[in-house]
């Protein structure tokens, strides 16, 4: 089995680009981050989907990303929206997927894999700019131009399996995969005992997606 590296945050999304990538017969290793987001209960549920999914490994890195704050999600004077905001929301992380997909990156190369998969959706999303095909796209250019295996002439690609459904259609494809959605975590602002809001843009997101998808919501709400 080919070796990949999965970014694995333990939400909907990761969960499901998990059970894709074990499927399409690669020996996965989860990769999730605790770069001091508030949501850090997030890394429990990161921690369930690697072992429920059948990951070989997962890593935790510890990254502080609160050193420079910007987001609602690493900086506690600026609050989660609960309402729908036009424009790129609050939430959004400066460089998050860049910082992660490098850290995935390194461990591919480590690993003498030459596939990295991430969740990345660009349809039911919040309007990251760092979730767009094209910059997939870019940073996969990029990282063929990086890399010691890339000059040996072996080339890395980036997969992105979600990343033009809606969420409805992850959910039934994570569904139809066997994920048990019930062990993940979307919220931007959980209880310390990791139940969801509710209110956040992502608690709406997930809330819809199962909606649409005539599935019944297994989350947790407060």
């Amino acid at each position: 089995m080919k070796a990949a590296v999965v970014l694995v945050s333990g939400g909907i999304d990761s969960a499901t680009t998990l059970a894709l990538a074990r499927q399409s017969g690669f020996d996965c290793y989860a990769l999730s981050v605790d770069y001091g987001q508030r949501h850090r209960v997030e890394l429990e549920a990161a921690a369930r989907v690697a072992s429920m999914l059948g990951a070989r490994e997962q890593k935790i890195i510890k990254l502080d990303l609160t050193a420079f704050g910007g987001s609602a999600l690493t900086d506690e004077n600026i609050a989660v929206p609960t309402s729908p905001s036009s424009g790129i929301p609050s939430t959004y992380v400066p460089a998050r997927n860049t910082i992660l997909l490098s850290l995935a990156l390194a461990w591919a190369e480590v690993l003498g894999s030459s596939d990295i998969f991430i969740g990345a959706n660009a349809v039911d999303y919040s309007g990251y700019p760092d979730c767009r095909p094209e910059y997939l796209q870019a940073y996969e250019a990029m990282a063929n131009l990086a890399t010691k295996a890339a000059v040996a002439g072996v080339r890395l690609q980036i997969h992105a399996p979600l990343v033009d459904l809606s969420k409805a259609q992850i959910i039934k494809r994570g569904v139809d995969a066997g994920v048990d959605l019930s062990q993940t975590l979307s919220c931007y602002q959980p209880s310390r005992g990791g139940q969801a809001c509710g209110q956040c843009d992502s608690c709406r997101i997930r809330r819809k997606g199962f909606e649409d998808a005539g599935i019944a919501d297994p989350t947790v709400y407060v």
